[in-house]
């Protein structure tokens, strides 16, 4: 076995081997041919050459100015780029206004989501402080606790126990009428969002009615309609219109977002003063 491998193997390097050199003497002609006929062209069709290196400098001109022709790719804009430059379109006088309807508004509606998120306390573990303080220490002690606590729900029941020794009928007014207050804070400054809703989209109106007025005007001095004439207060008017109804939007999802948190305060400030004159009753901490 082992000889028949290698009388295989040899046969196969004699055999290569051969075809190589074969190979190799067949390239080498190859090779000498190649020299002689470039030796041929180039002693005699030196002309020829010149004007093959001409077409391709031509060609290559040709293909060059091909490639310059043809249009650079439209690099898309961003929406923010898209909303500035339609908004510098819309003109520097109703843009300006209604922008600064959209700051003040959201200034006011930051001011009072903070305000309100401080306001909120947790009402069940500050009620059981209360009564639990009532049990131990009385009212002074739960005084105290309400004092320490921010909050309208916290303010009523300090008022609330402040009047304990008046009676519960005095508690139950001073309750109420506290209550009242701090409603008027949780209210604070709401009104002037109101106002923004409402003054934004009629500023845009009214650009929209003045972009038609200049339109009009201009179809009057030119003596004819032409699109391109009336098309500039026409795209002026629109995008004052877009912008006012965007703002009136954004301030009016922010005005409900308010409202329902004000309601929800409301609520357990009501429920909490029931809870106080419970409490009040449950540990004979007032008089009837």
């Amino acid at each position: 076995m082992k000889k028949l491998i290698a009388s295989l193997a040899i046969t196969g390097m004699v055999f290569f081997g051969t075809s190589n050199v074969y190979a190799d003497e067949d390239s080498t002609a190859v090779d000498a041919g190649n020299d002689t006929t470039m030796v041929d062209e180039n002693a005699g069709g030196d002309d020829s050459g010149a004007a093959d290196n001409g077409n391709a400098a031509a060609d290559d001109n040709n293909g060059n100015t091909k490639k310059a022709e043809e249009p650079a790719p439209e690099v898309e804009k961003s929406f923010t780029n898209t909303l500035k430059t339609k908004f510098i379109e819309g003109g520097a006088g109703f843009m300006g206004i209604v922008l600064v309807c959209l700051i003040f508004g959201l200034a006011l509606v930051i001011e009072r989501i903070i305000y309100l998120n401080l306001s909120s306390i947790n009402t069940k573990k500050f009620i059981q402080e209360i009564d639990e303080a009532l049990a131990n220490g009385g009212v002074e002690a739960a005084k105290e606790i309400a004092k320490n606590t921010r909050g309208p729900i916290a303010s009523i029941y300090y008022q609330g126990l402040d009047r304990a020794d008046e009676g519960l009928e005095m508690v139950e007014k001073s309750v109420v009428s506290y209550g009242g207050v701090q409603m008027g804070l949780l209210d604070k400054g709401v009104s002037w969002v109101t106002l923004f809703i409402a003054l934004a989209p009629m500023l845009g109106f009214m650009g929209t009615v003045i972009g038609m007025i200049q339109a009009f005007d201009k179809i009057a001095e030119a003596g004819t309609v032409s699109p391109s004439l009336v098309a500039d207060g026409i795209k002026v008017a629109l995008l004052t219109t877009v912008f006012g109804l965007i703002v009136a939007i954004i301030l009016q999802i922010f005005y409900n977002v308010i409202v329902a948190k004000i309601e929800g305060l409301v609520n357990e400030m009501e429920d909490s003063s029931i809870t106080l004159v419970d409490l009040l009753i449950k540990h004979n901490a007032v008089k009837r």
